[in-house]
């Protein structure tokens, strides 16, 4: 029998909808349809109390959660705690991250990523490789003991997935662009990231076929008056995405002004770069053998340098309004629209409409999860 979500504020195509229900069946939604619509009497109803109803946030960069941290946990049952954590912050598809690794351990989280989306692990939409590929020189956290550049065995081992989204962060300059065009004709989404590359070399990797730039502004070269950087190739670039972390740490709220009024509407979204003090009790983790621990929600290692962050999709969503004084309602697009449209599932996920997975996330009037549903699957959160 269909499921009615009654009696909340709706997120269409062209902004909320007062007195609309959404109707659920089969775990897709069936039709945004008017209160008093037969197909909505008939229905179970969930009453959504006023509360704000969007599309359910999808995360393409989470290190970690509850506890887990991937590189540690390369297992099914690490990706599931990761996903259940982020859950109870609207995040209804992530995509697991590896920070660069060996690659035994690449192996053990593609593979343990292919086998949760197999057996149906709620959330999980693929992964993304984070290195390690990348230039020392903006390595941030980064074990820089094991970055290498790509042989052709592992171009196969990184676009090996097979039943979901794969995205990797590479530096331009460290890669050839026969390489860069190799994983992208594989299916790969690739992004620049922990580059030192100056524009000529981001531009080379833009036309080779780089899709993105993880977490922008952060570890890559910056935008100046005679050498435009990595940053300006971004910016000026209109056809390209970018992942921004709001946090109010990684990058000045005027910088993402910045960003906001350079990039075309859409191609700016949001990114969590959690670890695993997401969702768990403990303000501290291991990484590469270093106790790395969030003071007063910011994360950094011994040297000091910034390492992921304490950051929820929910959280995000909070900071463009109160931080930059965006629309709840574009907010949200830039935590679910948007990502869908980067990582190419837009035909499933990222917005309500008919014909698309009942992926669903319910704020209150302090914007508070309070209920998410994937696949038509409700859970509720507590305030």
């Amino acid at each position: 029998m269909a499921t009615a979500l009654v009696n909340g504020r709706v997120l269409g195509d062209a902004g909320f909808l007062e007195g609309h229900a959404v109707l659920v069946e089969g775990g897709r939604i069936a039709t945004v349809a008017a209160a008093g619509d037969p197909r909505v009497r008939d229905a179970d109803a969930v009453d959504l109390e006023g509360g704000w109803l969007l599309p359910g946030f999808i995360d393409a960069q989470v290190n970690g959660g509850g506890g887990v941290l991937l590189n540690n946990t390369p297992t099914v049952e690490g990706v599931r705690a990761i996903a259940r954590a982020h859950r109870r912050f609207g995040t209804t598809g992530l995509l697991p991250t590896l920070i660069s690794d060996r690659v035994g351990t690449m192996r053990e989280a593609i593979a343990a990523v292919r086998e949760a989306i197999a057996r149906g692990v709620p959330g999980v939409l693929g992964i993304h490789l984070e290195g390690p590929y990348l230039a020392p020189a903006r390595k941030g956290t980064h074990d820089a003991s094991v970055f290498r550049v790509p042989d052709a065995d592992e171009v196969a081992l990184a676009t090996s997935l097979g039943n979901g989204v794969t995205v990797l962060t590479l530096a331009p300059e460290r890669v050839p662009a026969d390489t860069i065009r190799d994983l992208v004709a594989r299916g790969v989404i690739v992004c620049a990231g922990h580059t030192a590359a100056d524009y000529a070399a981001t531009r080379a990797g833009l036309d080779a076929g780089v899709r993105g730039f993880t977490h922008l502004y952060n570890a890559m070269t910056p935008i100046a008056g005679r050498e435009p950087g990595v940053v300006g190739a971004a910016l000026e670039d209109q056809g390209s995405w970018c992942g921004i972390i709001v946090d109010g740490v990684h990058v000045h709220p005027a910088s993402l002004r910045v960003a906001l009024a350079a990039k075309p509407r859409g191609k700016l979204f949001l990114v969590t770069d959690a670890m695993p003090m997401v969702g768990a009790g403990s303000p501290s983790f291991e990484l590469y053998g270093e106790t790395i621990t969030a003071v007063d929600g910011v994360v950094r290692n011994a040297a000091g340098a910034l390492a992921g962050s304490a950051l929820d999709m929910a959280t995000a969503v909070r900071n463009c309004v109160r931080l930059l004084g965006l629309p709840l309602e574009e907010a949200a697009r830039m935590a679910a629209t948007y990502p869908a449209r980067f990582l190419r599932i837009d035909g499933e996920r990222g917005r309500i409409a008919p014909g698309l997975a009942a992926d669903l996330v319910l704020l209150d009037a302090a914007l508070q999860v309070r209920a998410t549903w994937i696949g038509g699957d409700m859970e509720r959160h507590a305030a």
